[in-house]
């Protein structure tokens, strides 16, 4: 809470721009083409999400939109590039929550501070996952899974799209809670945590509806719980989380917008509108939202921020009961 507290009053504390050059900035914008960093491989949920949003804006803003994969590094190298750009809103941020919320918790010399060198554009989508295991496995519920790994500590890696991401951080709360031992194997993205449990690489990893729904009508990966409130109504075998009585796991990760740290309020607020409509585009919202399931937020700019500070100490609260210690 020491770091909430920190950075949001450096944040408050940073000069802004007379309000007539933030707005003239917000209405000159796009003078060029617009980068989208995306600090994670192609091909997963997010990187398709950031490429809808890309198409739509670039129709909208009549400047080239394009998007740049940075995958590796636990997302640090791609987010550090948006963090030292220059804030005028033609280079921005697409990721995950692992970025901003955890990574400062667990990475002693980050480059930038996410919550200062970062600002909020829009809390974009809310990303429900399930616990998906390769058929080797042999469990058909989470009871059964932890009985397998109490029997045979250490046998049973699990894949994550690396370190703070959702999958480190609930199966780090699942082993403490449990008192089992799994072996933790990160990869550069959800694509490959994915493709290497669909190997047998590892035995199980977290993914979302998108990633995985083939792959389990297939029978090649098993679902045995979703994160999430209620079942997905494509998948209405799979319990929540809650009812299989591992309530204390919430494998949720969310995608969000952001602008480097100096950004001006009405530019990103600009942004965020746009982006909006971005999304409930047809394109975008039935290709690929819905078939997600993604909770859709499209938060302004202030709403994001503090959303931030919540899912800040959320995300201490969650590395405190996985016992993990900044490296």
């Amino acid at each position: 809470m020491r770091l909430a507290r920190r950075t949001l009053l450096a944040t408050l504390a940073a000069p802004a721009l007379p309000p007539s050059l933030a707005r003239a900035q917000a209405d000159g914008f796009p003078s060029r083409q617009v980068r989208i960093v995306v600090p994670f491989p192609p091909g997963g949920g997010l990187d398709a999400l950031a490429r809808a949003l890309a198409e739509q804006l670039q129709g909208a803003w009549g400047q080239a939109v394009v998007v740049d994969n940075r995958p590796g590094g636990s997302t640090v190298p791609g987010t550090d590039i948006v963090a030292k750009a220059a804030p005028d809103g033609h280079t921005l941020l697409i990721t995950a929550d692992n970025s901003i919320t955890a990574n400062p918790h667990l990475i002693r010399s980050l480059p930038h501070d996410p919550m200062k060198d970062l600002a909020p554009v829009s809390l974009l989508v809310d990303v429900h996952q399930m616990v998906l295991v390769h058929p080797s496995v042999g469990a058909r519920s989470m009871a059964e899974l932890v009985q397998a790994a109490r029997a045979a500590p250490g046998r049973f890696n699990f894949g994550s799209y690396g370190i703070a991401s959702q999958p480190h951080l609930c199966f780090a709360a699942l082993m403490a809670r449990e008192k089992i031992e799994m072996v933790h194997v990160p990869y550069r993205g959800l694509t490959p945590a994915v493709l290497a449990t669909l190997s047998g690489e590892v035995q199980m990893t977290l993914a979302g509806i998108a990633s995985g729904a083939r792959h389990i009508q297939a029978g090649t990966l098993r679902a045995l719980a979703v994160g999430r409130p209620t079942r997905f109504e494509a998948l209405p075998e799979v319990p929540t989380l809650a009812e299989a009585g591992f309530d204390y796991i919430d494998p949720r990760t969310w995608f969000g917008a952001f602008a480097p740290g100096a950004t001006p309020l009405a530019l990103r607020a600009r942004i965020q509108r746009d982006i909006a409509t971005a999304m409930a585009a047809p394109a975008v919202r039935d290709r690929h939202l819905v078939p997600a399931g993604y909770t859709v937020h499209a938060a302004t700019p202030e709403a994001t921020a503090a959303f931030l500070q919540r899912d800040l100490a959320y995300k201490a609260g969650l590395i405190r009961t996985a016992g993990i210690t900044p490296d």
